[in-house]
């Protein structure tokens, strides 16, 4: 059976980290977009929020969709490592650099109610002379629950300026919803960074940023095994 695509949203961050983070950040938000498109997943870069120095990324969300999508998301989710050479000062004798990948849960699915929305209709203004003042074309779209509200007079047709409305709705609602989860990420990456060092998802090293790969058959440790025993059969 065919597996339905799924989307989810992912959010990397450079916490309160210094500029390498977020220099960090906007290097694994590239490999992160490589990769999802060798995969042939589809992806939006939601919102990117600008480190203190040219080229440096604090914070970034990425909303991607696709088929088998746990497994590879799981992948990413966690601390990053990257070990080098500050590239803002080459003196620092610092050399490893943590950032944090999570997932925000529950964003892409949400969908404004038009049930929710009150809408209210109202004369245009601006250029249009009578014509359009005549007109009770203008929405003032207002979703109850949040309070959230937006008005438009784009049309002079009232049904569409209502279907503009409803989706700038769900775009403001997405967006206020997506700030409340960065603050609620943010705090606690700066819990839990100290517990998640010693164990990163994925580790880059050096100026060219390539990814170190792990050694999952436990080939070193039985190497270290087989002469730990010649040791002990020559003792």
């Amino acid at each position: 059976m065919k597996e339905k695509n799924k989307t989810k949203i992912i959010q990397f961050t450079a916490g309160r980290g210094p500029a390498e983070c977020g220099w960090v950040v906007a290097q694994v938000l590239k490999k992160f977009i490589e990769e999802a498109t060798q995969v042939g997943y589809d992806y939006e870069v939601i919102c990117r929020d600008p480190g203190p120095q040219n080229g440096t990324v604090q914070s970034a969300t990425v909303q991607i969709s696709g088929e088998r999508l746990d497994a590879w998301v799981r992948s990413w989710i966690g601390t990053i490592q990257w070990i080098g050479t500050s590239t803002f000062r080459k003196f620092h004798k610092r050399k490893n650099w943590f950032v944090g990948c999570y997932e925000l849960k529950h964003v892409a699915a949400t969908q404004i109610n038009e049930r929710d929305i009150k809408f209210q209709s109202m004369r245009s203004k601006g250029p249009g002379g009578q014509h359009v003042n005549k007109v009770n074309s203008a929405i003032r779209a207002v979703h109850i629950p949040t309070g959230i509200q937006v008005q438009v007079m784009e049309s002079r047709s009232q049904h569409q300026n209502k279907k503009i409305a409803t989706k700038r709705l769900n775009e403001k609602l997405m967006e206020a919803q997506i700030g409340q989860m960065k603050q609620t990420i943010a705090t606690q990456w700066e819990n839990h960074l100290s517990v998640q060092r010693g164990d990163p998802v994925k580790v880059f090293s050096g100026t060219d940023f390539k990814q170190n790969r792990k050694d999952n058959g436990y080939k070193k440790k039985r190497i270290q095994l087989k002469n730990d025993l010649k040791k002990k059969s020559w003792d």
